[in-house]
């Protein structure tokens, strides 16, 4: 499976975040790319695809909405392989997360695996999951514990917390596995952790903002520690997952645990004229985020070396800088 000449792809919820990556390293591997939006005739959604390396050639974009059946069968008809990054992504629900969140990542998934079996041509599909379909199993994780593929998150878990985005991404990736598994699919999911980095799209999202509020000395999830992987590392993975013949099963990429003060100080050091303001140290001290990843298996697809949480921080901050979202 590598090389992109003359193979083409499907991204699903394009003009996200990772997966505005994922089109720009398949555009420039070589692939033809069906990319699917919910609206192509919005701008903000579409300028920075067409605007990349190869689009004008080997870039065509599509309308799908998630929770409409058969709404994915024109981008997806004579793909090779599919990549669903497709997933409403937010902590925040105004009112009822069934609707919100839960439906469209949950039947969004099965709406776009239904297609993809009914399509002779599509050969592998690789799903954006989350390392939030991981990290809160039946017993709770401690510091020392390191987590690998084996891990799944609990839904009652998430359920009694409220914990909606957990439990979307969990019921989702979970579905998709039973759906796989019937209809004999060749599925890749890819767990990442909170994603950090350049911005190709020109809107803040969830993982960025939470940088944004670090910057203004404000704390988003109460803890001290966090944990950052970057959108260009996780975007190759889903690559190399299409790529990898052997590839198989749940692949996690996350990052280093890292404290608040670490990341303050890789601010002040590499922006100096920022004006962070003083944080707030009256915090609760989390230990969720404080266990090891083990990496060994992503690293079977040739992501041997993630890049410098302070490398990703940075560029990150020089995104929202030149895109003026600061």
């Amino acid at each position: 499976m590598n090389g992109g000449g003359g193979k083409v792809v499907c991204v699903t919820g394009a003009s996200g975040y990772i997966a505005s990556w994922i089109v720009k390293f398949l555009l420039l591997r070589g692939y033809t790319v069906k990319a699917t939006v919910r609206d192509p005739n919005d701008r903000k959604k579409t300028e920075h695809l067409l605007a990349l390396d190869g689009a004008k050639e080997r870039l065509k974009i599509f309308k799908a909405d998630l929770v409409e059946e058969g709404s994915f069968e024109l981008a997806i008809d004579g793909c090779d392989s599919v990549f669903h990054t497709a997933s409403p992504v937010t902590l925040t629900v105004n009112s009822d997360p069934q609707v919100e969140l839960i439906d469209p990542a949950v039947k969004g998934t099965i709406n776009v695996l239904k297609t993809c079996s009914k399509v002779s041509s599509v050969k592998r599909v690789i799903l954006t999951s989350s390392m939030a379909a991981v990290l809160a199993p039946e017993t709770k994780l401690g510091p020392n514990d390191v987590v690998d593929e084996t891990y799944f998150t609990d839904p009652s878990f998430a359920k009694e917390k409220k914990q909606w985005y957990v439990l979307s991404k969990t019921l989702a990736e979970d579905a998709a596995w039973r759906f796989a598994k019937a209809n004999e699919i060749d599925l890749i999911v890819l767990n990442p952790g909170l994603v950090s980095g350049p911005l190709l799209h020109p809107s803040l999202n969830f993982s960025v903002d939470v940088i944004a509020e670090l910057m203004k000395g404000k704390n988003p999830f109460d803890t001290r520690h966090y944990r950052f992987v970057d959108v260009r590392d996780v975007a190759l993975a889903h690559v190399k997952a299409l790529e990898t013949s052997l590839a198989n099963g749940r692949y996690l990429i996350d990052g280093p645990v890292v404290t608040i003060n670490d990341i303050q100080n890789v601010f002040r050091e590499f922006f100096p004229d920022l004006c962070i303001a003083d944080r707030n140290e009256d915090m609760k001290e989390l230990n969720s985020v404080t266990f090891r990843s083990c990496l060994d298996k992503v690293k079977s697809l040739g992501i041997n070396e993630l890049t410098p949480t302070e490398t990703s921080l940075r560029d990150t901050v020089l995104s929202l800088k030149e895109k003026c979202l600061l």
